[in-house]
């Protein structure tokens, strides 16, 4: 096995010290350090919110989306968007190559086993806000198997303590997948394998062949990836070894995932020679077979490098690889451990420059969501603005956006990858909603009071954090404005005013004093007939200073030109003092603007004080995109006891309508593109739920409308199962006469389970007994209808779990003294105890544990599997025990006589 040298570890030994990586890895600090430790207070998870899980290797090919706990409401919807082609010119250094790629391999929000949420009430969660550097985002971090118990996670315990399963497949969280679309970058999940971190499931279990000999775990995972909406998987083979006879068929199956349409990125670890463990550092003809082979062509489309190379390496790595028929700027990629070196890298990034100063070779970071890894970063609202320079410093070079790095410091991704922008056609809207906020405005007046989190309706960022040109720029500063709950940075010292649309606005403040412009967006927005920008914007001080629209055409990308921003005649002011001006572009019809950016010029004379914010800015064409209203709106769940709402309607598409917002009398619930929304800490008694679609300009559409009256209704509803098969559903507030109470299986449950009991004419029930219910533990939903008096509550529960399936005989391979046991099946198995003679036989757990009486599930280690007796003819017996303590025992080999 590769030895790392003094300093130097593997991608697995990295993440040691990265907030996302706690779970998967050796010599991690304890859970106080990098977990995302359960939100606390107002931010608790709710009771049924959803969150994503873990998927283990040997139970795949049984996955099914109606059988998978809330997969329906953890999906991505937004479809890929197409980048523009690149534009050297419009670069801020027209020299880098818009070829190179950059690949980010970090958290999401956190690191949090039974917290991993699309959304939540939580502005402290991390949110990336710097996809235009970024060409694909896969996610890193350790996520517990489904139906691991929540109870088993301690968060104060030593690491090593975990006594549960993670996923060796781990998925993008939908609401960073959707906002990596929205940007044109593709989202990845992970597929990870080691010796410690993912116990006995092993890459051999993906490797099964068909009949046809075809691989079912390629179309499964493909089939995942096409549910969930995400693009493909970055594979991190990390066990000591690959058997070499399986080295063609690994090669095999890579060919077939992407065959499937999925994108594959390799990490460099394995030898494709043998098989053994390798960290080769570079692109040589011993991990080269993994990307491009000379018996089978194209394999996996990219390779991640580890991280020990030095100027020398790379410069090789991009020679093999033209020499193979190989682009080293889109497919090779130079690795970087964010996580453990942070701003002090050993590494030098220079050290990818060729002779013409340009990368050559594609770059990668693990872990660079460690600019939220300190724990006061994560829970502290206070602290966010240290989070948004630190993470300004590691993608831009600088924590304030203004001037450059120092001479050895920390240069910033930016630096050697050119920005890209999916801002095309020829509509765009922004409100400069960053996809959090300490409360939530509309149209410039506040909709909702509580912190909230939701990256899934983040705006595009501005591409350039920041870029001020011109005589007036060394005076203003620019931030986030997210009102006045928000602590800026000690630099800043605008008045905070809030959001007109969202959770923050954009805020220049300074001295103005000489012709200033800020640089935002780089574009490929083509210009015609009807084409106008609305700017809506804040700030007494901006009536002394002259705005302007300062563009560069693709005709002429070298001038910048400034069209007057004059408020218009019937805008007025707006609550909050917004005020909105209209910008006629028909003048310049045919034109493409490349740059979109704001231009400022003092009136009399210098401005000390000068503070504008932006709160939207829309680019329309003419024509009318406001969407219809939304259809098929409908209350799913009303969980009254919990205080939680599903929501669903008809999901139009993307083209037509971007977002949906739903408010609750005027308050903000929540905004997301899906066919459904959850909502935490809803306890209006009665009103009107309300539905509105956004359109790509920004427009949005007539309501779809539900009134709602829990004020004549059952009250709170509660569902109890027993081991007797009944489960009793009970109320607070007696029904009319006719109401009916229904107790169906929750989603595709195997059982179809769905009964439904008509309350006697003479009223007055409070409860009512289903019996003959399934035993398997399986989710379940209660409703209560009060047959017109009223609106219909539900509750949910799981039914008795009094069934267990026994370890089948056929799972083991018997003979003689040699004994090879696998992993069970069964969805909620916990431990295997097997006993030769009656007595158990120990199995070695993983982190250096020790040996323990039985199998655990996630823990035992993958050579333990392998046993040998001490007799051939001994009594083996195997009992396996579930999560609910169900037991049952099976006999694999009777004995008797040598």
């Amino acid at each position: 096995m590769a030895r790392p040298a003094p300093g130097r570890r593997s991608l697995l030994a990295a993440v040691t010290v990265t907030a996302a990586l706690a779970a998967t890895v050796i010599g991690a600090p304890p859970a106080t350090a990098s977990d995302t430790l359960p939100w606390e207070g107002e931010s608790a998870k709710g009771a049924n919110q959803p969150y994503q899980h873990g998927y283990s290797a040997t139970t795949l090919l049984d996955w099914d989306p109606r059988t998978d706990t809330d997969a329906d409401r953890l999906r991505a919807r937004i479809p890929l968007q197409q980048r523009a082609d690149a534009d050297p010119a419009t670069q801020r250094d027209p020299a880098l190559p818009a070829e190179t790629q950059m690949l980010t391999l970090a958290g999401d929000y956190g690191n949090a086993f039974f917290e991993s949420h699309p959304y939540t009430n939580e502005f402290s969660q991390y949110l990336f806000n710097y996809w235009q550097y970024t060409d694909a985002y896969a996610s890193w971090h350790g996520m517990p198997t489904e139906g691991v118990p929540e109870g088993y996670y301690d968060p104060a315990a030593e690491w090593t303590q975990r006594w549960f399963e993670f996923g060796a497949i781990n998925l993008p969280n939908p609401g960073y997948t959707n906002a990596a679309h929205k940007n044109g970058a593709r989202s990845l999940g992970t597929v990870f394998f080691s010796d410690n971190d993912r116990g006995p499931q092993s890459y051999s279990e993906l490797l099964v062949r068909d009949e046809n000999g075809g691989f079912p775990a390629a179309r499964k995972l493909a089939e995942v990836a096409g549910y969930f909406g995400f693009d493909g998987y970055f594979i991190n083979q990390e066990q000591s070894r690959v058997a070499a006879e399986d080295v063609d068929d690994y090669m095999d199956f890579l060919a077939a995932l992407r065959a499937e349409g999925l994108y594959v990125q390799w990490y460099d670890s394995v030898d494709a020679g043998t098989g053994e463990k390798l960290y080769e550092n570079e692109f040589t003809e011993r991990n080269a077979p993994f990307v491009q082979n000379d018996d089978r062509g194209p394999l996996a489309d990219s390779i991640f490098l580890n991280y020990w190379w030095d100027h020398e390496k790379l410069t090789d790595s991009a020679d093999y690889a033209e020499s193979v028929g190989v682009n080293p700027r889109e497919q090779v990629f130079a690795g970087v451990e964010a996580g453990m070196y942070q701003f002090d890298q050993p590494y030098d990034l220079r050290d990818n420059l060729g002779e013409d100063g340009t990368p050559m070779n594609a770059i990668a970071t693990l872990g660079a969501d460690f600019v939220h890894s300190d724990y006061e970063y994560k829970t502290d609202d206070d602290k966010q603005a240290a989070v948004f320079d630190r993470e300004r410093r590691w993608w831009t070079g600088t924590a304030t956006g203004t001037g450059s790095a120092a001479e050895g410091e920390w240069p910033g991704i930016s630096s050697y990858i050119a920005e890209r922008t999916a801002v095309t056609g020829s509509t765009f809207a922004t409100t400069f909603n960053t996809g959090h906020g300490l409360g939530y405005w509309r149209d410039g007046v506040p909709a909702g009071e509580r912190e909230w989190g939701n990256i899934g309706i983040q705006d595009t960022p501005v591409t350039w954090q920041w870029w001020f040109q011109g005589d007036g720029a060394d005076g203003l500063k620019a931030d986030y404005d997210y009102g006045p709950d928000y602590t800026a940075a000690d630099r800043f010292d605008y008045r905070p005013i809030g959001a007109f649309e969202g959770g923050s606005s954009l805020v220049v403040s300074g001295e103005l004093a000489g012709d200033a412009v800020l640089r935002l967006y780089k574009t490929d927005l083509r210009v015609v007939d009807g084409s106008q920008v609305e700017l809506t914007y804040a700030g007494a001080s901006a009536d002394d200073a002259e705005m302007s629209l300062a563009l560069a055409f693709e005709s002429d990308e070298d001038k910048t030109v400034r069209v007057p921003i004059e408020e218009s005649g019937n805008s007025g002011a707006a609550a909050g003092g917004w005020r909105t001006a209209t910008v006629d572009l028909s003048a310049y019809a045919g034109e493409t603007v490349s740059t979109l950016g704001l231009g400022l010029t003092p009136g009399a004379g210098p401005i000390d004080d000068f503070q504008v914010n932006l709160g939207a800015l829309t680019l329309t064409d003419g024509a009318d995109h406001t969407p219809d209203a939304p259809t098929g709106f409908h209350i799913d769940q009303a969980l009254r006891a919990t205080d939680e709402l599903y929501l669903g309607w008809d999901l139009d598409d993307y083209e037509d309508v971007v977002r949906y917002d739903v408010y609750a009398d005027g308050e903000y619930l929540g905004g997301v593109y899906d066919d459904n929304l959850y909502a935490k800490h809803f306890t209006g008694a009665k009103g009107t739920l309300r539905l509105v679609a956004v359109g790509k300009d920004g427009s949005k559409s007539e309501p779809a409308t539900i009134p709602y009256d829990f004020t004549r209704g059952p009250g709170d509803v509660t569902a109890r199962a027993s081991e007797a098969g009944t489960v009793t559903v009970a109320w607070d507030e007696p029904v009319s006469s006719g109401g009916v109470v229904t107790l169906a299986a929750e989603g595709g449950d195997r059982s179809g389970y769905h009964r439904r009991i008509v309350l006697d004419p003479g009223g007055g029930e409070t409860s009512a007994t289903f019996r003959g219910t399934p035993a398997d533990g399986g989710a379940f939903v209660a409703t209560v209808d009060p047959a017109g008096a009223g609106s219909t509550v539900a509750a949910t529960g799981s039914f008795a779990d009094t069934e267990i399936e026994p370890y089948p005989k056929s799972a083991v391979e018997l003979s003689g003294t040699s004994f090879r046991l696998t992993q069970p099946t069964l969805a909620d198995w916990h431990t295997l105890t097997v006993y030769e003679n009656g007595e158990p036989i120990p199995f070695d757990t993983t982190y250096s544990q020790g040996e323990r009486d039985r199998m655990i599930r996630g823990r035992t280690t993958l050579d333990a599997l392998s046993v040998t007796l001490s007799s051939a003819s001994s009594k083996v017996t195997a009992e396996i025990e579930d999560y609910a303590g169900n037991r049952a025992e099976t006999t694999l080999r009777e004995g008797g006589a040598d």
